[in-house]
């Protein structure tokens, strides 16, 4: 009796074990088909959105601004040292004079001159008046070699020299103007938490420029000619922070290509390797998922767009426009990063 139980277990124990093999499989093929399903949704519902630019050849430059404001660097006013008529005037207001020639007379037999070549900008006095002790007779200045102040904060003052080339662009009259630092005052004065210190420059301007006028003094600081250049907002950077760009290959599918890179303005960055002229490259521009969890695909699969209304349009041999940086009066160019950057 005994014996003929021991079968029957046997069997009953077998048909659980297949039945639970069959529930696996059932599982396993339901959780497969789920899976695939999830994995062609994400795929179809994950899109990158690229921009589009063209390395070209051109000119860069990184620079460092100033704002700063022209001064007179002569001017003179006479004055009577004593009570008294004036006995002559020989000059009228607006007239150039030259270091010597005569202005005013008094009776007390004092001549007044010119002490440098300028302009008369006063005539207070006309002949016979009478006047006392130090008052104005006339005053003269000139016009048309100008000082220009201007600060330099604590973060720049290491980069900036006596003798240093600078560009003077008058804003309001719009007009530019070459000169070069004559002097810096390393005696700093504060503006909150930092310190400044005041340098100054020369320049020989023209009509329609005058005292009082605000100035942007530009100070070169790297320059590279007839290179590849590219615009910066092209470039990706890596974990490392090397800069890369994406080019489309030949099965249409994005790659990085490593590029070093060098002086930038903020704008423009110039391309020492990886790029050549006309090359056309691509920068991430969007990215579109339908949950959180897609985005964690981004770098397996996903739709790609290309947009191209953002296409770099530069002349060749062109110079790019040095970029000023707005957080404080003066300050360092914001760098390309990467290998090579620029200040």
């Amino acid at each position: 009796m005994a014996e003929e139980r021991k079968p029957e277990k046997k069997k009953k124990k077998k048909k659980k074990v297949l039945r639970r093999v069959i529930v696996t499989l059932l599982i396993l093929t339901v959780l497969s088909g789920a899976g695939l399903y999830a994995w062609a949704r994400l795929k179809s519902e994950y899109t990158i959105t690229y921009n589009e630019y063209t390395a070209t050849t051109g000119s860069i430059s990184n620079s460092l601004s100033f704002s700063g404001t022209l001064a007179l660097r002569d001017s003179a006013t006479y004055t009577a040292s004593a009570a008294g008529t004036v006995r002559g005037v020989y000059v009228s207001e607006g007239d150039e004079v030259k270091k010597g020639d005569k202005l005013a007379r008094l009776s007390t037999g004092t001549y007044f001159t010119a002490d440098f070549d300028g302009k008369v900008n006063v005539v207070a006095v006309g002949e016979g008046d009478s006047v006392n002790a130090g008052d104005t007779l006339v005053q003269i200045a000139d016009f048309s070699h100008l000082k220009v102040s201007f600060r330099i904060d604590e973060y720049d003052i290491s980069d900036v020299a006596v003798g240093d080339s600078c560009r003077v662009v008058a804003t309001a009259a719009e007009k530019t103007f070459r000169s070069r630092v004559e002097s810096i005052n390393y005696i700093s004065s504060s503006s909150g938490n930092v310190a400044y210190y005041t340098a100054t420059a020369y320049v020989d301007v023209d009509d329609g420029v005058y005292p009082g006028m605000q100035v942007t003094v530009t100070i070169p600081q790297e320059e590279a000619v007839n290179v590849v250049i590219l615009k910066e907002e092209a470039l990706s950077f890596s974990d490392r922070n090397r800069a890369f760009v994406y080019m489309m290959g030949e099965d249409e599918k994005m790659t990085e290509v490593g590029v070093e890179v060098g002086v930038s303005n903020g704008n423009y960055v110039e391309i020492r390797s990886g790029l050549r002229d006309g090359d056309v490259v691509y920068a991430v521009t969007k990215q579109e998922a339908s949950n959180s969890l897609a985005s964690l695909f981004s770098g397996i699969f996903g739709g790609q767009r290309i947009n191209n209304t953002n296409r770099q349009n530069t002349n060749r041999n062109s110079w790019t426009n040095n970029n000023q940086n707005q957080n404080r009066p003066g300050g360092n160019m914001p760098s390309g990063g990467g290998t090579g950057g620029g200040r």
